[in-house]
């Protein structure tokens, strides 16, 4: 292969080499590596540098043809469709697209756009201060190798830093359970690889996090989306669903879902540790919020609850520490550290050693207790801006609920009307806000909206809020007087 891909296929798995090798091509022209129109390698060369069968790779290309993502030229070989999602132009095809690229990187939002679709904190809340002195000190404490490779499971003494803080959250783990990771996303990939093979069923929460759909999609799972309540995952669907499949594992949020807000009840969270046990089934826990309750009460994580092992929990920093760090955690039930290990390792060996360290001493040292209380008070802050401006300036037959925590909150549109058009509308007033079909597997529902305040200063919130609220009166076709939210829940009742 002229390009150098990385490629690797296990031939101890259920899953036939042709479809690990569709999968991994399939990534590898999605993000991009394999441009439109360009030619795959040669099958028998690609054969021979992977070690298999011709027939392997022929079949794999030949499953890439099936679903658009090639076309082959007799006599001359296989090229990449042009016409995939990859190659999309700068100029998106629809309000989604825009969304999409501009999550990416592709497309810039102006400075004066006032951004209610990211989560991502204003560099303003960054530790800069406090993690350069660190980095200083753990320079010259460990000199180079600060620098050098890792374990792959992660920098021993923050594993055991790690170890200790999460007995604030009543959950008592072992060093060798703790996997350092990535971020939460490369956490939930890491995941896919080690649980999930071709044809595999995943349940979801409807609607859920867009990031881990496309995960679980590209290992070729089935999707199947179980319904948010207000207090959680609807229980009654989920036990009609296991009645029908047969899933690899229930991938949740129980405090301050994304996109929703909601937060799991203590009944529901017992109930769904118990279905999980029956139905053999393991949960996967993404935790990024939960430090940030502004109500007073603390919701502790399912896995604190955990007591046969079947909760995989995922930490991230990232939305209250520094993003561009990527660090974060899995808490792995011991029957799977050995699948985990082997799936961060082909994934990037390990993660920074520099970064490992300093975050060491931010623990064991107490600093990130202060920066989360920290954090918290400056959320805190923008939040009641946000939701006072919520219940002045919407339309009252646009409901909600206020989550008393967390960066988002989640509102649905009266019958009838769309989650794309009311995106535009905002757009054109220079407010982005997230249309809520991003969020479901097939993008089905188009009757909600997410709103977060992560990346909005306190003194832009009211006037965001504000457009916000007249473009809703204007499209709904309503008084552009102010009203209380007739239809706004109580937080946590």
């Amino acid at each position: 292969m002229d390009k150098k891909l990385s490629i690797y296929l296990d031939d101890s798995i259920d899953t036939p080499l042709y479809i690990q090798l569709f999968l991994q091509l399939k990534n590898l022209i999605v993000e991009g590596v394999f441009r439109p129109n360009e030619k795959l390698p040669p099958i028998r060369k690609l054969a021979q540098q992977l070690g298999v069968n011709t027939i392997t790779v022929v079949n794999a290309y030949k499953r890439l043809e099936s679903e658009g993502l090639a076309y082959s030229i007799v006599g001359s070989g296989t090229y990449v469709a042009s016409s995939t999602r990859h190659e999309q132009p700068l100029q998106p095809r629809d309000e989604t697209e825009h969304l999409r690229m501009m999550e990416k990187g592709q497309i810039q939002v102006k400075e004066d756009t006032i951004n209610f679709a990211s989560t991502t904190p204003t560099p303003d809340l960054f530790p800069v201060d406090s993690f350069k002195a660190l980095i200083n000190r753990v320079l010259d404490r460990d000199k180079g190798e600060a620098f050098g490779y890792q374990q792959v499971q992660g920098y021993q003494p923050l594993r055991q830093s790690i170890c200790d803080y999460l007995k604030n959250f009543s959950i008592d783990v072992l060093v060798d359970d703790i996997q350092v990771i990535s971020g939460a996303q490369q956490g939930i990939d890491i995941v896919s690889k080690a649980l999930i093979e071709y044809g595999d069923c995943v349940f979801v929460e409807s609607p859920t996090y867009r990031g881990a759909l496309e995960a679980f999609k590209s290992r070729g799972a089935k999707i199947v989306e179980i319904p948010m309540q207000e207090d959680g995952i609807d229980i009654e669907t989920l036990k009609r669903s296991l009645a029908t499949y047969n899933p690899k594992f229930i991938y949740i949020m129980p405090n301050f879902q994304n996109p929703t807000g909601y937060s799991y009840s203590h009944e529901k969270k017992l109930e769904i540790l118990k279905i999980a046990r029956e139905h053999n089934a393991f949960i996967v826990e993404d935790d990024f919020l939960s430090e940030l309750s502004f109500t007073g009460g603390h919701s502790l994580p399912l896995k604190s609850l955990d007591r046969r092992q079947v909760v995989i929990y995922i930490k991230s920093f990232s939305k209250i520490f520094m993003p561009g760090l990527r660090l974060g955690f899995m808490a792995v039930p011991e029957s799977l550290r050995g699948r985990v290990l082997a799936a961060k390792h082909t994934s990037d060996i390990s993660t920074s050693g520099l970064i490992q360290r300093t975050f060491d001493l931010y623990l064991r040292e107490n600093i990130w207790m202060e920066h989360i209380n920290y954090m918290k008070d400056k959320y805190k802050k923008r939040y009641e801006i946000f939701l006072e401006a919520v219940r002045k300036s919407f339309p009252k037959s646009v409901r909600y609920k206020a989550p008393g925590g967390g960066l988002h909150m989640w509102f649905e549109l009266p019958p009838g009307y769309s989650d794309q058009e009311l995106y535009a509308r905002c757009l054109k007033r220079g407010v982005l806000i997230t249309p809520g079909s991003l969020f479901y597997s097939e993008g089905a529902d188009t009757g909600h909206f997410r709103m977060s305040f992560a990346a909005v200063h306190s003194e832009k919130i009211e006037t965001g809020v504000r457009i916000v609220g007249e473009v809703l009166h204007e499209y709904l076709g309503e008084s552009t007087a102010p009203a209380i939210q007739a239809q706004e829940y109580s937080p946590f009742l």
